[in-house]
């Protein structure tokens, strides 16, 4: 009954006017994002993090994660019609969701993808409502050292789940644990690593820091690399599955929402892992596993539903614990930042209304992008002719404006086209910006936690390995980097990413 009064509050809170609004601006960005190549939700979140300051929290919020969500819709569309995944975690979409389009049902395949989508996105809302509270009061029970202890995992498991390199990963959340360290130290009031610049007093401002990495790295990579869109200008077919596509999508739907859910928890590529995942186990269990890679519908309906299951439960460790699982969710805890609110288990507790409406709001913008994506298909079509060489000044301009009116500091300009061509020297150096971001948003959390503790326990360290919840999550840490790093393992995971690249 406690989880209906608290669907009923969220439900309250995500249905005003203006909510409703926000959602529907959220999906549609993000399905925009998804269908145009070369842009990708981190780097858009992190371009409209400046317009969070004159929102409402709950608003931003929504908006925000609508825009994450919806991504995984619009990233199906391209993958489906040109062979061009628009996010990663849709790759695998395009084995056969392309070759369905070749084959004259296109349509279809897009309808499958909606379907299996939508499916999946209900059901995951769901178990983020039911595990939500429990885990949070778990952990309520939490200290500084259990906190940093989960911090410590939690930034593991992002490295061992990044792209490539084991040791490129961790050494990119090394400097962004460094990076956090720029300014004032709130301890002692003395200035850390600003270079002597006063605009540096306050620290490296995320958002300038995410806008860099994320948006403008990225605009640089895609001029570098120019790419050719052909769009399918065949007539779409019929939309509605047959009866047989139905039998032969719904246990994919299934089998997928339930991989991506318990995938989606773990830090890293949560979505892309359990793409790939699905898509393996389809492959396998099928009767027909000649079909796969010439249409087949499992291919579609399994992949879609996983992805996008995970997208919905990754946000149960945020909304939880404060860790965000992957870096469009570190945006997110940017966002919470900005709006004064301390993401944790405190969160429910003190912003019921908050953190219940943000939960009410996944269904309704799963809800909203089943009813607007399929009518809206070939706006979306229309959309990819657009040339990259007028899209991406429109939103280097639009970048730096934003980030500019959230200070006024034009040293956050400066940070902008730094970390802009930092990002774009790391993906030269083949080195994932994802656990730099995660360490520099967890960063400030990661050394409050170790300072309440060594005061606290006046500097005694063992105090990590005495507490018995600190030392399991330690010990955990511990166990997956070693298995990380151990020859097979690392191999297996290579050879993952080297398929989705």
């Amino acid at each position: 009954m406690e989880l209906f009064s608290n669907l009923t509050i969220g439900f309250a809170a995500a249905t005003t006017f203006s909510n409703l609004l926000f959602c529907l601006a959220g999906v549609l960005i993000g399905t925009l994002i998804g269908v145009l190549p070369g842009i990708g939700a981190t780097a858009t979140i992190a371009m409209l993090l400046p317009l969070t300051y004159q929102l409402e929290p709950i608003s931003s919020l929504i908006m925000l994660a609508g825009i994450y969500y919806g991504a995984q819709y619009g990233g199906s569309t391209t993958a489906i019609l040109i062979n061009m995944p628009g996010e990663s975690s849709a790759a695998v979409t395009a084995i056969d969701g392309y070759q369905m389009a070749r084959n004259g049902r296109a349509g279809v395949a897009l309808a499958v993808a909606a379907i299996g989508s939508f499916v999946a996105g209900t059901i995951a809302t769901l178990l983020v409502a039911i595990f939500a509270q429990p885990l949070t009061a778990v952990a309520l029970q939490f200290g500084p050292a259990e906190y940093f202890s989960l911090m410590v995992l939690g930034l593991v498991f992002s490295t061992a789940l990044a792209h490539g390199s084991i040791v490129k990963a961790l050494g990119m959340l090394l400097l962004g644990l460094l990076l956090s360290l720029v300014g004032t130290d709130l301890y002692t009031g003395e200035y850390r690593f600003t270079l002597g610049i006063e605009g540096f007093a306050d620290g490296l401002d995320v958002v300038a820091v995410a806008v860099g990495v994320f948006g403008i790295a990225e605009i640089l990579r895609n001029l570098e690399n120019p790419t050719t869109r052909e769009v399918l200008t065949r007539k779409l077919s019929s939309l509605m599955p047959t009866r047989e596509d139905f039998r032969a999508m719904f246990g994919p739907i299934l089998r997928g929402t339930g991989i991506g859910s318990a995938l989606g928890i773990l830090p890293g590529g949560g979505p892309i892992l359990a793409a790939f995942a699905s898509y393996t186990i389809e492959k396998r269990v099928s009767d027909r596993p000649q079909d796969f890679g010439r249409g087949a519908i499992a291919g579609v309906a399994g992949p879609e539903s996983a992805n996008n299951a995970g997208a919905q439960t990754s946000f149960i460790p945020l909304l939880t614990l404060g860790i965000p699982a992957n870096p469009v969710l570190a945006m997110l805890i940017g966002a919470m930042f900005i709006q004064g609110i301390v993401p944790g288990p405190n969160v429910v507790v003190e912003q019921p209304r908050l953190f219940w409406g943000i939960i009410a709001s996944m269904w309704i913008g799963n809800l909203m992008l089943v009813v607007l994506n399929l009518p809206l298909i070939g706006v979306w079509v229309r959309l990819l002719a657009i040339p990259y060489y007028v899209l991406f000044p429109a939103i280097m301009v639009f970048c730096s404006i934003g980030v500019f009116s959230v200070q006024s500091n034009p040293y956050d300009l400066l940070v902008v086209s730094l970390f802009g061509l930092v990002g774009y020297l790391l993906g030269k150096l083949r080195c994932e910006p994802a656990p730099l971001m995660l360490g520099f948003v967890l960063g400030p959390m990661l050394e409050e936690n170790l300072r309440r503790t060594m005061t606290l326990y006046r500097g005694d360290a063992t105090v990590f390995l005495t507490r018995p919840i600190s030392a399991t999550l330690l010990a955990i840490a511990i166990v997956v980097l070693v298995v990380t790093l151990l020859p097979n393992v690392r191999q297996k995971r290579e050879e993952i990413f080297v398929e989705e690249d």
